[in-house]
């Protein structure tokens, strides 16, 4: 596990000076004309030839594609290429979104403490990971849009987004799974907790750099219009050579500038600072949570922890080790764990052992209580003083998020 010592999350203030040194190249003039000559012809065409609902290109893309015309032809040769180029487009997102996430997924494990919670964690994400590429795959295969995709693809990075909001707000699975033993930085978690704020640090990059991108949007947007409207009305008035020039000139211009886009977030993003020392920061929380018990167990005593489980697969952890005595003495102590049906049936889950210190889980298949003991009834002499932590951490599952209005 990476130290966060002596460092405090990114400010806006700080990342402003960073991103002073990566300013954005503008975009050509011609991407807003293009944008602008395009929407002006869906308007004119959407007036000559209304789109009737529920008419789609797909159709009208294989009519045209039995028409023998050298005209149409060339039409359908056009469309082909644009059609790969936005299909081409359309997965370099894929790979540039999946590669940012993992970045900044990463970047916070590794000041994850390196034990069953980071297992989990990866477990739960990587499910999360499978579960979405599914959702893609299914849409590909009912014969979904471009346009579906897109939409599809910017609900999944929000999800995203929301899942390592809930690491630093400690909400959901995460709340026992995170707070559970001491360990995971201060920082890390105000870090993660504040990343989707409205002013939180990577507004700045959204102020900075998010109007070329939705001058790209509005261009693919409008290239779509055209695209839409001109095969509506394709059966009344071909489309015009100037026209198709146009369309061409501007998937050209998309296609462009928005690898150039992606290429240059993803060199400012690689170089991004996380952290900053407290000092640049200003000010860092110093505060500390320790959530171990310690407790005296006389000699020929025992201590007991009952944990309830309610869900399957959820899993028991522990970690403890003992203070050293008055005399310095090298010292152990019995541990064993039980599990107590509902009938009060008890069976050994782990044996009896003796220990100076351990740390360790495994995942629960009954429901009922789980009795970790831990035992000095065979000391005659010597207390015990027993410092621990345990809990049982809820089955990791995907967290339910609220629809998202598309």
């Amino acid at each position: 596990m990476a130290t966060t010592e002596g460092l405090a999350p990114i400010t806006r203030t700080y990342l402003a000076r960073y991103y002073d040194k990566y300013p954005l190249p503008p975009l050509p003039d011609a991407t807003t004309d293009l944008a602008a000559r395009l929407r002006a012809l869906s308007a004119d065409l959407a007036a000559v030839a209304p789109i009737a609902p529920g008419q789609h290109l797909s159709s009208t893309c294989k009519q045209l594609q039995q028409k023998s015309t050298p005209e149409d032809a060339e039409i359908v040769c056009t469309l082909d290429d644009i059609e790969a180029k936005l299909k081409d487009m359309l997965k370099k997102l894929e790979q540039f979104q999946l590669q940012k996430a993992d970045n900044v997924f990463n970047t916070v494990m590794t000041y994850m403490p390196q034990d069953f919670r980071g297992t989990l964690i990866r477990q739960q994400r990587e499910r999360s990971e499978r579960n979405k590429q599914a959702e893609v795959d299914a849409l590909v295969s009912a014969g979904g849009s471009i346009h579906d995709r897109y939409a599809l693809l910017w609900k999944q990075q929000m999800e995203r987004r929301v899942q390592l909001a809930q690491l630093g707000s400690a909400t959901g699975v995460y709340k026992t799974l995170v707070r559970y033993l001491v360990g995971v930085p201060q920082v890390l978690l105000d870090f993660i907790r504040q990343i989707n704020d409205d002013n939180g640090p990577m507004e700045e990059q959204r102020e900075r750099y998010g109007p070329a991108l939705y001058t790209l949007t509005k261009l693919v947007l409008a290239i779509r219009l055209y695209l839409h409207v001109s095969l509506a009305r394709y059966g009344q008035r071909k489309i015009e050579k100037d026209d198709i020039a146009v369309l061409q000139q501007a998937v050209v211009i998309y296609t462009k500038e928005f690898l150039k886009f992606t290429e240059f977030i993803g060199e400012v993003f690689v170089n991004t600072p996380f952290f900053i020392s407290a000092e640049d920061a200003g000010a860092m929380d110093a505060r500390k949570s320790d959530e171990y018990k310690e407790t005296i167990i006389p000699a020929g005593k025992t201590h007991e922890v009952i944990l309830s489980v309610e869900a399957l697969n959820s899993y028991i952890a522990w970690d403890f080790s003992l203070q050293q005595g008055a005399l310095n003495m090298v010292l152990d102590i019995g541990f064993h764990v039980e599990h107590i049906s509902p009938s009060g049936e008890k069976t050994l889950i782990l044996p009896y052992r003796r220990y100076e210190a351990d740390q360790g889980n495994f995942c629960t298949v009954s429901l009922g209580s789980y009795k970790l003991v831990w035992d000095n009834s065979y000391s005659s002499f010597f207390k015990k003083i027993l410092r621990y932590k345990v809990d049982a951490v809820p089955p990791v599952v995907e967290p339910a998020l609220p629809a998202m209005e598309l």
